[in-house]
Order: C-alpha cells, then sequence, then structure tokens
C-alpha cells in the first residue's frame, strides 16, 4: 500500500506516509512546552512522526496574560490588561519552525479561556479588549504561524449559540467580528471556526455548526476554514456517540460546498469506559475508518490529534485515565498508530481510496452496523445540555 523507507523496522513514519501523499495534507498534534523541554522522547517522535503543529494551551487568553505564565515578580496573578507574556509558546513556535514545521495557532476567542476579569466590561470596552487580543498575538506571530483557531466552541449543545460572555455583552456577531479583526491583524492568514461534537451530520450541533459557516460565507466574513475536533468517547452514547464513517463524509462534503476547508483539529479516542476486550478493536476502527472516510474529501486539508503519547494526554486531568492516542507511555506505536497510518495510506500510490470503509451506509452487506462490535446501546432518558448551555465538555454528565 505504502512504500517502506527503512526496512530495518516495522514500516515508515506517519510523516514519510504523508510525504507520498497524492496531495498535501497536514498532519499535526498539540504540543506543551515542558515535555518538550524536559522529555527528551518527546520532541524526536514530535519531529519524526509530523510535519505540523497546533499550540495545545498557552496561546489561549489566560495562559498568555492572566494566570499562567504571566505572574508579577512577586508571584501575583496579573489581570492588567496588555500585560502578555509569550515565553512558553515562543518556546513551541520557535521550536517548530526550527524543524521545518508547520504551526497552527489557537485559540484567540473561547469564553472558557478568558480572563474572568472581562466579565467586568460593559459591551465597548469589551470589545475594544477582545479586538486588542486578537491584533496583540497575531501581531506577535505574524510571519510565524499563518493559520488559526480564530473562535472555538461558540455553539450549545442544541446548535444554538453558547450563553457565553461574548455573546451576553456583544451580541451574536462578536463572531464576525473577531473573524474580520483577525483579518485585519494578518490579511494572508488562514482563519478557522473550530467546534466539538459537529464531525457528523445528523445531530442539532452539527447543523448548526454548517448553518453558522453558511450564515459566516453568506455575509463575506473572512472565514476560509473549519476544525471538527474529534474529542471521541468509544463508549459514548447520544450526541457523545462516535459518528460513522458516513455521517463524517457528508459533513465534510457540504462545508466544502461552502468553499472551506475542514480539518480534523484534536482528535483523540477514549476508550477506558469499554469492557477491555473492546478497547483495542474500537480504538483501531475509529482512527483508521474516520479518517479514511475524511481523505476521500478534497475539502480535507489536515489531521490534529489531542497530543501524540498516553504518557502527555489532557484526558488525564479532565476526564479520567485512558489511552486515547496513537503512541503508548513509553513511546511505543500501538494499534491505533498502524490504524491511522494505513488510513493515511489510502492516498499514497498503489493506495485505494477510502480504504475499503463504507462511506455510503452505516450498515455493510452482512446488516451489521458500522462499530457494532464496541459500539454501547443507547441508555434511557434524556441527556443533559440543551439551549445556551456554555459549559465545555468535561463538565457535562454525558461524555
Amino acid at each position: 500500500m505504502y512504500r517502506s523507507l527503512d526496512q530495518n523496522d516495522d514500516g515508515p513514519t506517519l510523516k514519510q506516509v504523508i510525504e507520498q501523499s497524492c496531495r498535501q495534507i497536514d498532519l499535526g498534534a498539540a504540543v506543551l512546552p515542558k515535555p518538550l523541554k524536559e522529555d527528551p522522547d518527546y520532541p524526536v517522535t514530535l519531529s519524526n512522526e509530523f510535519n505540523s503543529v497546533v499550540v495545545e494551551h498557552h496561546l489561549k487568553w489566560t495562559p498568555l496574560c492572566h494566570q499562567e505564565p504571566g505572574p508579577f515578580p512577586d508571584e501575583t496573578p496579573s489581570d492588567r490588561l496588555g500585560r502578555y507574556d509569550f515565553h512558553y509558546a515562543d518556546q513551541v513556535v520557535d521550536w517548530t519552525l526550527s524543524k521545518g514545521m508547520k504551526v497552527k495557532g489557537h485559540v484567540l476567542c473561547w469564553h472558557v479561556t478568558t480572563p474572568d476579569f472581562v466579565s467586568e466590561f460593559e459591551a465597548p470596552e469589551l470589545r475594544k479588549q477582545l479586538r486588542q487580543h486578537i491584533v496583540t498575538v497575531m501581531g506577535h506571530y505574524r510571519g510565524r504561524i499563518g493559520v488559526w483557531d480564530v473562535v472555538n466552541e461558540s455553539l450549545a449543545p442544541d446548535g444554538s449559540l453558547a450563553d457565553n460572555i461574548f455573546l451576553r455583552t456583544l451580541g451574536p456577531s462578536y463572531i464576525e467580528e473577531c473573524f474580520r479583526w483577525a483579518h485585519e491583524a494578518d490579511p494572508s492568514a488562514i482563519l478557522l471556526y473550530n467546534d466539538n461534537k459537529v464531525e457528523g451530520i445528523g445531530t442539532p450541533k452539527s447543523e448548526g455548526f454548517y448553518e453558522l459557516l453558511a450564515d459566516l460565507k453568506a455575509k463575506d466574513v473572512p472565514v476560509h476554514g473549519c476544525g471538527i475536533q474529534a474529542h471521541f468517547n468509544a463508549a459514548g452514547t447520544g450526541r457523545s456517540r462516535v459518528p460513522t464513517p458516513r455521517m463524517v463524509k457528508a459533513q465534510i462534503a457540504r462545508l466544502g460546498k461552502l468553499g472551506l476547508t475542514v480539518n480534523i483539529s484534536e482528535m483523540d479516542v477514549r476508550v477506558s469506559k469499554l469492557a477491555p476486550e473492546l478497547r483495542t478493536v474500537a480504538q483501531k476502527q475509529i482512527y483508521h475508518d474516520i479518517i479514511a472516510a475524511a481523505l476521500t474529501e478534497p475539502a480535507f486539508d489536515g489531521i490534529y490529534l489531542w497530543g501524540f503519547t498516553d504518557k502527555h494526554t489532557w484526558v488525564t486531568h479532565f476526564y479520567y485515565d485512558d489511552e486515547p492516542l496513537v503512541f503508548d507511555e513509553d513511546y511505543g506505536r500501538k494499534v491505533a498508530y498502524y490504524a491511522l497510518r494505513d488510513a493515511l495510506a489510502t492516498l499514497t500510490v498503489g493506495g485505494v481510496v477510502g480504504g475499503g470503509v463504507l462511506l455510503d451506509s452505516d450498515v455493510d452487506g452482512d446488516g451489521l452496523e458500522w462499530g457494532h462490535l464496541w459500539m454501547q446501546p443507547e441508555p434511557e432518558g434524556e441527556e443533559g445540555g440543551g439551549k445556551g448551555d456554555s459549559r465545555p465538555d468535561w463538565e457535562h454528565e454525558v461524555l
């Protein structure tokens, strides 16, 4: 399916496979500065396996200028507007560029990581400070970061706008304004909208996601693409149920028809809530089939994992112990790694586009539904989280 570039190991790296692809695909991972500096295997694996990086945490508003890493010398957290500390973000960006890799900036406007003190502002001052934040951060990285997640998770689970500080104070136009300010700050930058639980068609939130982007495009807002996060829970039900490859392909296709590029922006696959014998089976199928389906669409241009080794994953801090990524804690290649590599290889010479995955149905010729080996039955009762709910995923009861 693909040509191994090193016959002395178990096949090529992910990066080597991507280099043989018939079109340009970004293959990235979310990166933190501490392991980049302190864990020798972390930067080596990252540069060998990926061609892109997204800054996982340290480009968000609060980490940049409020709590971490910007205390005053006496270690008192700063709420002083305009005081930015780019030290840790610069470490990641400078290292990435030194390796000839691409950087995606994440994220300019997300209510969850906005300093608490902005809640004190009236609309004119909040609008001024939000614009200043966007211009300051993009200006600092102009010429170094050319792709930005501008607005993140502005939608509630039912597809309505989340009732957050920006909506309450500025109204729904804040999303449009953020993109216009970002374009003003760097007219050459590619600007993205990013959200979760929107990966496949057929849910209220995925419909709201499409409608939001269609509306922005109709208004000639400078939004160039979007990210569908893909934080998957293999044992999820309801809105947390993993979408089928058909659903993902259809979502990407219609977004592409709006003139947008689409990337899978934060992928990981939680499996610890499944029975132990099902975990590898599920993770393998999800990594392979979802990526293989996405790669069939011309609008699809990138895959970003939210981390790459189980040694350093946000899941253990925000959810529970799990093994959601493609390298284990010792940087060994997992079954999920080979599944992802096989999916990437569908776009190489000799590969088969789609990789044999069900793309036009959720049921195969034997009448078996996709994921039937591990997908969990739907429970009775309604899920929490409705109109205007602005909580992040990890605060919802159903995960």
